[in-house]
């Protein structure tokens, strides 16, 4: 099976910038997929990810088997809880906070999926997930009843991200969180970058092109974009990814 994780890897080698529509399964009917994918296929996106803070059980093995079925992009699954686990994708961002300090979700979640995923040919991706202020209080903060890293603490948050990537992570993931009203500052990605040896993956809070090429120069390898494309469809018009 090819790797999702080697692709991107090589990509990230060559110098090539990558691209995720995110769908929340909360907020997207079945219904809507068929049309919604197509936009997806006819734009620059490289990758869907798929997950929520908070999806009821079945809705995201229901809806990856209708994207599957309507695309050939790698479909990874960005998950908020064990239940969010389905064999029909292609990849898993094995997710660990470690911007927090809840034993939950820095190892307990992942514990408990074990017996689901021993089982399944689903590739599992070690990431690294940092939540950053923004703004406001987002989904991740409530569910997991951690408060994000300062915006302002630039080498504690350089810090996190290298500890990530000591432990053997993957990637590392910097998240403002869905619906984020400030984005990840360029400061903050050029500097984390900087210290990395692996992918770095940006998203939240970006709405327009000018966000998402600043994203990409100051060093993102992937940038995440989900309530900016599901509210205009026409947010990839023009733009180029190389």
């Amino acid at each position: 099976m090819k790797s999702v994780y080697k692709d991107i890897r090589s990509a990230v080698d060559s110098g090539k910038k990558l691209l995720a529509v995110l769908i929340d399964p909360d907020k997207f009917s079945i219904e809507k997929i068929p049309d919604f994918i197509a936009k997806v296929n006819a734009s620059v996106a490289t990758h869907i990810f798929v997950g929520g803070s908070t999806v009821e059980d079945e809705a995201t093995h229901v809806l990856v088997e209708a994207i599957k079925t309507n695309t050939l992009l790698p479909v990874v699954l960005f998950p908020g809880d064990v239940t969010q686990i389905t064999p029909k994708a292609d990849a898993l961002l094995f997710l660990s906070l470690i911007s927090g300090r809840n034993p939950e979700y820095l190892i307990g979640k992942h514990v408990g999926s074990v017996s689901k995923l021993r089982n399944l040919d689903l590739e599992v991706i070690p990431t690294g997930y940092l939540l950053i202020e923004n703004g406001k209080e987002t989904a991740v903060q409530r569910v997991t009843a951690t408060k994000p890293m300062s915006r302002a603490d630039i080498q504690h948050i350089v810090d996190t991200a290298k500890a990530g990537e000591f432990l053997g992570m993957k990637l590392i993931y910097l998240e403002a969180g869905s619906g984020a009203i400030h984005p990840i500052t360029t400061k903050i990605i050029s500097s984390v970058k900087a210290d990395l040896k692996m992918p770095l993956i940006v998203g939240g809070g970006i709405r327009t092109k000018k966000q998402l090429e600043s994203a990409y120069n100051a060093g993102a390898d992937i940038v995440v974009i989900g309530t900016a494309f599901e509210q205009d469809e026409s947010f990839f018009n023009n733009v180029t990814i190389s």
